[in-house]
């Protein structure tokens, strides 16, 4: 008998994020989004660590949760072109943040995005970008 498949390690999409659950450590979690964005063309221009904010601003203890500020440098150059006020929804946000004994990656759904700026020309952009981190975080 094949046992039944973690449904936790499956990616699953709501109408703003790409999601998948891992039964893996946060810090290595980290780091592997990182390489996996690389893999894909996206560097990481900014990190948020919003549990030692949470903490030193408001003296709240909570779950890790980073925010990883993710950017294709060819995709923002040509949506920039198309759309100048483009830079409002960039960079595409990753989240990794622990719930329970898991860890949970949560992308920004690119297409989501572009859709407020309703510009026709950014959606091959979108199309493409949402390729990518999905690729990305399949490959966790």
């Amino acid at each position: 008998m094949t046992p039944a498949p973690d449904l936790r390690q499956q990616m699953h999409t709501t109408g703003y994020a790409i999601t998948r659950t891992l039964d893996a450590p946060f810090d290595a979690t980290v780091a592997r989004v990182t390489e996996t964005l690389a893999d894909e063309g996206f560097g990481v221009l900014s990190t948020i660590d919003v549990q030692a904010t949470m903490k030193r601003k408001l003296d709240l203890d909570v779950p890790q949760y980073v925010i990883l500020g993710a950017c294709n440098p060819a995709l923002a150059g040509a949506g920039l072109a198309a759309e100048p006020d483009l830079g409002v929804l960039l960079p595409c946000n990753v989240v990794v943040r622990r719930e329970g004994g898991d860890t949970i990656v949560s992308a920004m759904e690119p297409t989501a995005a572009m859709r407020l700026a309703a510009n026709p020309d950014l959606e091959p952009l979108a199309a493409e970008a949402r390729t990518r981190i999905e690729r990305a975080i399949a490959n966790l």
